[in-house]
């Protein structure tokens, strides 16, 4: 079995992630192929598609959200994402389960002898008046049923779990600051949510291993769990095995992928890559030694926000009065500085509207 190192994942990596070279796609095609976006901090969605996409304009993106194309929800690992409408549709009945299981790992005590039918069935009752409420007002509307959890692990559990909710805009748009009001997926979108597969089956696990090989292989099943947070894959993977190709990394895991899936030349030049907190490119993983240097990892589950040379995690970076301010981790080659300031100053005429181009490396 072929053996795949380091540096072959890592390109492999960043075509699949758009990030080796800016791509010509729709907006919402490239939301599509990345299985959607880390969208817990509401405007790093727009940082992470200028990274990956030609000419990438802020507008249209934020347009898709208020279209109801897109929709910011809770999804993979319980975090918020920005995925597409059909993706949410279809794939949020077969997270239930882990979402659920998320939140009582949090709540357990605080929500122990809480009947979870009794409080989903309450909570759509709540919303069944078609008004955006936040989690803390859902949760106070039960609180006399149920005064015991307290607000935050009611609420928790109605939004991320039991009730499909969608973030509505302004929440999420270009350069807006606006709180979380979330209102049933079904009634935003006018659409149900897709019902769970009976007798067995599980085409939604199988779509899932093949977007997710698409979009961040190649890639074993430890990985694939660690993206998307279910534990009932193995099956899916199974009942695919034979679309599938299968490699060795140096470690002696098993990596599958699919078997026209780009698998770029280990030498392949990666240009400089500024990613926001949170990004999937480094989340996606169970081992992220891809991309980031295990002294590094504690960086990806801080929110820091990363820049990538040579295809690698090499340096932070944050904004301040207009000016993008990069933190090596280690130092950098003359030819890496200047690289990374140019980058930066992309980057930070994106962010101002061309009215700064102000980058220091510190």
């Amino acid at each position: 079995m072929t053996v795949l190192g380091i540096r072959a994942l890592n390109r492999a990596t960043l075509a699949r992630q758009l990030l080796l070279d800016r791509a010509d796609l729709p907006v919402l095609d490239a939301v599509t192929h990345l299985c959607g976006l880390q969208a817990q901090e509401p405007q790093e969605p727009f940082v992470g598609l200028w990274s990956r996409l030609c000419g990438f304009d802020p507008a249209v993106l934020s347009d898709l959200l208020i279209r109801r194309d897109v929709v910011r929800t809770h999804l993979m690992r319980r975090t918020v994402h920005l995925l597409t409408a059909d993706d949410v549709l279809a794939w949020r009945a077969r997270h239930g389960l882990m979402l659920r299981q998320r939140v009582l790992g949090t709540y357990r005590r605080e929500l122990a002898g809480v009947d979870l039918d009794e409080l989903a069935a309450a909570g759509r009752a709540v919303m069944a008046d078609g008004e955006p409420r936040s989690m803390g007002e859902l949760a106070r509307a039960l609180a006399g049923r149920w005064p015991e959890p307290g607000p935050r692990a009611l609420g928790e559990m109605l939004v991320a779990a039991l009730v499909p909710m969608a973030q509505l805009p302004p929440r999420g748009l270009w350069r807006t600051k606006a709180g979380v009001r979330n209102v049933p997926l079904s009634s935003w979108l006018g659409r149900e949510i897709d019902p769970p597969a009976v007798n067995g089956s599980d085409p939604v696990g199988e779509t899932l291993v093949r977007r997710y090989l698409a979009a961040f292989g190649p890639a074993a099943v430890a990985d694939l769990r660690a993206w998307c947070g279910l534990a009932g894959l193995p099956a899916a993977v199974a009942a695919i095995r034979g679309e599938l190709v299968s490699f060795r990394d140096e470690r002696g895991r098993e990596l599958l992928d699919l078997p026209d899936a780009p698998r770029p030349d280990p030498d392949t030049p990666a240009p400089v890559r500024f990613l926001p907190a949170f990004d999937n490119t480094i989340l996606g993983y169970h081992d992220r030694g891809r991309i980031i240097d295990d002294t590094d990892r504690g960086l990806s589950v801080t929110g820091a926000r990363m820049v990538l040379v040579d295809g690698r995690v090499a340096a932070t970076w944050t904004v301040e009065d207009g000016t993008v301010i990069v933190t090596p981790l280690r130092p950098f080659s003359r030819a890496d500085r200047d690289t990374v300031a140019e980058e930066g100053r992309a980057l930070a005429s994106f962010l101002s509207d061309g009215d700064s181009d102000r980058v220091r490396l510190t």
